[in-house]
C-alpha cells in the first residue's frame, strides 16, 4: 500500500530476475525507472546447519527448515552470498517512489516476487508487473497494466518446495545408511531414475527372436514411369508372415499370433525364394486413399526440448539455457509454458510471413487455433514463438551458434503452424502368385505421393522411432490396376532379429514424464541434469543408461517406499499442487496428508520411522544371467564388481571390477566370466624397464587393460608412474615387455615442423590415435602408426587440408547397392570410430554384432534409417545450422531479408504480517 512517506518524484524501481533482462528492459523504460535484478532467488529454506537461525537450532524440526507440527511453517533465510545484493536493493528502494516486481509469470517467479516483497518490506506503492516477451510494446503494456501477487500461485510453489524438502531430507539418510553415503532422493528425480532402470531391466530380460521373410523388386513393365518398385512377402497360403511385432519380449510368438502367422526359418525362406523364381505375379488389389497431414502445434517447453534434442542434438539444459538467452534478449516469448496458443498479433505475423515467403496458396482461409492437451496446463502464457508483432527471419536476427539454430527452429515451427495441410495419396498394392512348390504367396507394397506439401514446405518434425518415415517422405508406386501382371526382377530371403526396447534419450524421457503427468515442463531439464550429476544415469551417445547404483537405490525405494516412487502417486501429487495453484485445495491439508498420512494412506513420517530391517547386502546384489551360474554383481563402495566361483567351485572366490562404461544389459554370464578371468587389480609381471630399471606390469583396469611402471615405496607422493592403455590388437595374455616399453614411450615426439618450429607428437586419445602440433590435431588411421610414423609422413598429413578434425576419407571397403530411401549408393567405410555405412548424406556405425563381410544392403538401410530418424548431425556455427533448414525455407528467408528494412498490492506478506 502507498505510504505517506513515499518518496515524491523519486524514480520507480523495477526488479527482474536476471541482469541481462534488467539491461534490456532498462533501455525500454528510460530515465524515470531504475531496473535492477534479484539475480534469481533471494532466499530459501536453510541449506546447511550453518544457515539455520539460532532461534530455532534447538527445535526438533530445525534440520528440515519446516515446522511440521505447526502448519508446515517454513523458515526462510537469505543466503550469505545474496546479503550484499539485498542490501543494495533495500538502498535503491529508499529513494524509489514505486516498486514494480517484474519476475517471471509462473509459480517460481510469483514466489520470488513474494519473497522480495516480504524481505524488502516496502513503504511505497507496489505493483506486480508481468509480460511474456521482452519487447518495448510488451514492457510498456506491462507497466501500464500491473496486477496483484497471486497468493494461490505462491502457496502452490511453497507447497512444492516443502514437499521436495521433506522427501529429500527424510529419505536420503536412508540411502546413506543402506546403500552409499552422498546419495540423494527426490520426489521426481527418483521416479525418473526408476523409469530409466525399468527400461534397462526390460533390456536385460529381453530375448532375441530371429525370423525370415522375402524381399522383392518387381517390374511393372515398360509402360510405367515408375517401373521398378519394392515389395515384401505378406502371407503364405493365407497366413500372415511373422514380423518383429509378432514376438514377445521373451522371443516367443505372441499368443494371438500362434496359428495365425507363419514363422519362416532360413531353410523355408530360401526354398520358397527359389520356388518363386519363375512365378508370374498378378495384382490382386490396389487400394488408394487420400492423404492429409495437419501442421504441428507451436512449441511449448517439452516439445521444444524434444525437437531440439532430435534435430540439433541439444540436451534439455542446453536448450533451456539457449532459450533463456533468446528470451532475455527479446528474440522469443517466455520459454516455460504448457500453452500452444498464439496471440492474435502473433497469428497475423505468422500469416504475413507465410504469404510473403511461400505465397497465398499456402495460407489457409482462416487462422489456425490450437488447444493444449496437457492436463492442468498452467500459466497464461502463449506458445514459444518469435517475439514481437512482426517476426524477424533467422537471417535478420544476426544471431549465431546455438542461438541462431534454436531461433530458426522456433521460427520455422511457428510459421508452419499457420500453413495449409499437406495433401497427397497413399497406395497399398497386393501381388499374388503360386510358388512351384504349391504355396500361394502374397507380396505387399505401399507408397505415398504428396501432391501439395503445404506446411511441410517450411518444417518437418523429427521422430524418436528408428526407421520411421518422415512426414515429407514419398515412395512412388507404378499406376497398376487389379488384374495386371508384374514380374519379379529380384527376390531374396532376408533375415531379421527382434530389437530390445530402446533406451530413453533425453527427448523420450521428457515425453514419458509428460505423458505420465510427472513433474512440470519447467523442471524436466533440471531433473535430467540431477540424475546425470548424481551418477544414477550416464549417457552412451544420446541414450540414458542407468548405473548399477541406480538399481540399488530403485530397489530400496520400490521395496520400502513403494508409494513415493509410484508413477500414479507422483502424478497425483502434481495434480494436487495444480489444485492449490487454482485455489481449489488447501496447502496445509495436502502437506499433512503427504507427511502424516490419512486413513489407509501411510505418510512419509511413518514410512521413515517404521522401516523395519533392510538387508543392505541384498539391496546391492544382483544375479548375473541364470541364478544357477553362481555369478553375482555387487554394488560396492568403489564401484560395481562381479563375484564368481573359484576353480574348485568355492562360491564367490573370484572378484573383478566391472568397467564403468559397460551397460547393465551387456553384463552377460559370458562377459562376467571374461572379467573374472582377468580381474582388475591382479597384475602380470613383465620385467624391468631397460631405461629406468623400474618393474613393468600389465593390469586390467576399470577402463580396460593397460601397462604401468611400479614406483618404489619411497618415491615422492608427487611422482606419477608412466601408464599406457593396450592397443586394441593387444591382450593381457600376449603383451610382452617389449610391447610395454613401446607403449610407455607414448606420447612420442615425432619431430619438429621446420616452418613453424612446433613440436609434433603422436598420442593415443579417447577418440583414437592422432598427431598434435600446437593446437592443431590430425587423426592417424591405426594405433600401430603411433610407434612408427616419421616426421616426413606427419608433415605430409599436415600438408593436407584439415577436414573438420578428421582424417581424409578412406576408400570404400564394400559396395552394397542403392539405399531404398535416398536412392544413393551405400558403401562400407572404415572411420575414426570403426566401420560404418554411408549413403553420402548420413553415416551409421556398424554395431558390435555386424561384420564388414556379412553386412547386407538391408542391414545398412536399417542402420541408416535409425540414423536418419535422429535428424541432421550436430554442427556448430551459423553456417552449419542453416544446413538443417529446407532449401525452400532458406530461399524464403533470404527473400524476407531483402524485403525487410528494418496500483497497490494486497500481499501474502501483509496476511502473515
Amino acid at each position: 500500500m502507498a505510504s505517506k512517506s513515499a518518496a515524491k518524484g523519486g524514480k520507480k524501481l523495477v526488479i527482474v530476475e536476471s541482469p541481462t533482462k534488467a539491461n534490456k528492459i532498462g533501455g525500454f523504460l528510460g530515465d524515470e525507472y531504475v531496473v535492477e535484478s534479484s539475480i534469481g532467488h533471494i532466499r530459501d529454506l536453510p541449506q546447511s546447519a550453518a544457515d539455520i537461525p539460532a532461534k530455532i537450532k534447538d527445535q526438533s524440526w530445525a534440520r528440515l527448515g519446516v515446522d511440521v507440527d505447526n502448519g508446515f511453517a517454513p523458515v526462510y533465510v537469505v543466503s550469505r552470498d545474496k546479503k550484499p545484493h539485498m542490501a543494495k536493493l533495500k538502498s535503491l528502494l529508499k529513494d524509489a517512489s514505486e516498486l514494480y516486481l517484474a519476475t517471471d509469470e509462473d509459480r517460481e517467479g510469483e514466489a520470488i516476487a513474494w519473497h522480495l516483497l516480504d524481505e524488502l518490506k516496502p513503504k511505497v506503492p507496489v505493483h506486480r508487473m508481468v509480460f511474456h516477451e521482452i519487447t518495448e510494446p510488451a514492457i510498456r503494456h506491462a507497466v501500464e497494466n500491473p496486477r496483484q501477487i497471486d497468493d494461490d500461485l505462491v502457496e502452490a510453489q511453497e507447497a512444492r518446495r516443502i514437499v521436495d524438502r521433506l522427501y529429500g531430507y527424510e529419505v536420503s539418510p536412508v540411502l546413506w545408511k543402506k546403500v552409499m553415503s552422498g546419495l540423494s532422493a527426490g520426489r521426481v528425480q527418483s521416479v525418473a531414475t526408476r523409469l530409466v532402470v525399468a527400461r534397462e531391466r526390460e533390456r536385460i530380460a529381453f530375448r532375441v527372436a530371429s525370423y525370415w521373410d522375402i524381399e522383392g523388386s518387381f517390374d511393372a513393365g515398360s509402360g510405367h514411369e515408375q517401373r521398378i518398385f519394392p515389395a515384401k512377402l505378406h502371407s503364405v497360403d493365407g497366413s500372415r508372415v511373422a514380423t518383429g511385432s509378432s514376438f514377445t519380449a521373451q522371443g516367443e510368438l505372441k499368443g494371438s499370433a500362434k496359428g495365425e502367422v507363419v514363422h519362416l526359418e532360413r531353410a523355408r525362406a530360401e526354398a520358397l525364394t527359389q520356388a518363386l523364381s519363375d512365378t508370374a505375379f498378378e495384382v490382386r488389389s490396389v487400394e488408394s486413399k487420400p492423404y492429409s497431414r495437419k501442421p504441428y502445434a507451436p512449441f511449448r517447453t517439452t516439445t521444444l526440448q524434444q525437437e531440439a534434442s532430435r534435430k540439433l542434438g541439444f540436451s534439455a539444459s542446453r536448450t533451456m539455457q539457449t532459450a533463456q538467452r533468446l528470451y532475455e534478449n527479446g528474440f522469443i516469448t517466455y520459454m516455460r509454458t504448457d500453452s500452444v496458443t498464439l496471440s492474435t498479433s502473433a497469428v497475423a505475423a505468422a500469416r504475413d510471413q507465410v504469404r510473403e515467403l511461400y505465397g497465398a496458396e499456402y495460407l489457409p482461409d482462416a487462422p489456425r487455433t490450437y488447444a493444449s492437451k496437457v492436463k492442468n496446463a498452467q500459466e497464461a502464457h502463449e506458445a514459444i514463438r518469435p517475439a514481437g508483432e512482426q517476426f524477424q527471419t533467422p537471417a535478420q536476427t544476426r544471431l549465431s551458434g546455438d542461438e541462431f539454430r534454436l531461433y530458426e527452429l522456433i521460427w520455422m515451427r511457428t510459421v508452419a503452424s499457420q500453413m495449409k495441410d499437406a495433401q497427397g495419396r497413399s497406395v497399398s498394392i497386393r501381388l499374388g502368385g503360386q510358388a512351384a512348390s504349391g504355396e500361394d504367396c502374397v507380396f505387399a507394397a505401399s507408397g505415398r505421393v504428396i501432391t501439395f506439401h503445404g506446411f511441410l514446405k517450411a518444417y518437418v518434425e523429427s521422430t524418436d522411432e528408428p526407421g520411421a518415415d518422415a512426414d515429407d517422405r514419398e515412395s512412388r508406386l507404378p499406376n497398376v490396376a487389379e488384374g495386371d501382371t508384374v514380374n519379379a526382377a529380384a527376390l531374396k530371403a532376408a533375415w531379421h532379429e527382434t530389437k530390445p526396447p530402446a533406451r530413453y534419450t533425453e527427448a523420450t524421457l521428457i515425453r514419458e514424464l509428460e505423458e505420465r503427468e510427472i513433474g512440470r515442463p519447467s523442471t524436466y531439464a533440471s531433473i535430467i541434469g540431477t540424475i546425470l550429476a548424481r551418477g544414477y544415469v550416464y549417457k552412451k551417445g544420446t541414450a540414458l543408461v542407468p548405473a548399477w547404483i541406480a538399481f540399488s537405490v530403485t530397489r530400496l525405494l520400490e521395496e520400502h517406499f513403494p508409494r513415493l516412487v509410484s508413477y500414479e502417486f507422483t502424478a497425483q501429487m502434481e495434480a494436487a499442487l495444480d489444485e492449490i495453484a487454482a485455489g481449489r485445495r488447501d496447502r496445509n491439508t495436502e502437506l499433512a496428508e503427504f507427511y502424516f498420512g490419512s486413513g489407509d494412506v501411510e505418510g512419509l513420517k511413518r514410512l521413515v520411522t517404521e522401516l523395519g530391517e533392510i538387508d543392505a547386502k541384498e539391496l546391492a546384489t544382483f544375479a548375473v544371467g541364470d541364478p544357477d551360474s553362481g555369478i553375482h554383481l555387487r554394488v560396492g563402495r568403489y564401484g560395481p564388481y562381479v563375484e564368481g566361483p573359484g576353480d574348485d567351485g568355492t562360491a564367490y572366490a573370484k572378484r573383478a571390477n566391472v568397467p564403468e562404461d559397460l551397460p547393465p544389459d551387456e553384463l552377460t554370464v559370458e562377459k562376467a566370466v571374461e572379467l573374472l578371468a582377468n580381474p582388475a587389480g591382479e597384475e602380470t609381471q613383465l620385467g624391468n624397464h631397460p631405461d629406468t630399471g623400474l618393474p613393468v606390469v600389465a593390469k586390467n583396469g576399470r577402463y580396460g587393460p593397460y601397462v604401468t611402471e611400479v614406483l618404489p615405496e619411497d618415491a615422492p607422493k608427487s611422482a606419477k608412474p608412466r601408464t599406457s592403455s593396450l592397443f586394441k590388437s593387444m591382450s593381457l595374455e600376449t603383451v610382452t615387455l617389449e610391447d610395454a616399453v613401446k607403449l610407455l614411450s607414448l606420447p612420442r615426439v615425432v619431430g619438429v615442423d621446420p616452418e613453424s618450429g612446433d613440436e609434433i607428437t603422436a598420442q593415443n586419445g579417447r577418440y583414437g590415435p592422432y598427431l598434435k602440433k600446437g593446437t592443431d590435431s590430425r587423426s592417424i588411421d591405426t594405433e600401430e602408426k603411433l610407434l612408427t610414423i616419421t616426421l616426413e609422413e606427419a608433415l605430409a598429413i599436415y600438408a593436407q587440408p584439415k577436414q573438420r578434425g578428421r582424417a581424409a576419407a578412406s576408400a570404400p571397403l564394400k559396395e552394397l547397392g542403392n539405399d531404398p530411401v535416398s536412392g544413393q549408393p551405400v558403401v562400407v567405410k572404415d572411420g575414426r570410430f570403426g566401420a560404418y555405412v554411408t549413403d553420402g548424406e548420413y553415416n551409421a556405425t556398424l554395431r558390435k554384432d555386424d561384420s564388414i563381410e556379412e553386412v547386407t544392403l538391408e542391414r545398412a538401410a536399417e542402420l541408416l534409417a535409425e540414423r536418419r530418424a535422429k535428424g541432421p548431425a550436430k554442427k556448430g556455427g551459423k553456417k552449419s545450422a542453416k544446413k538443417t533448414t529446407k532449401k525452400t525455407t532458406k530461399k524464403a528467408a533470404k527473400k524476407a531479408t531483402k524485403s525487410a528494412a528494418k496500483k497497490s498490492t494486497t500481499t501474502k506478506a501483509a496476511k502473515k504480517g
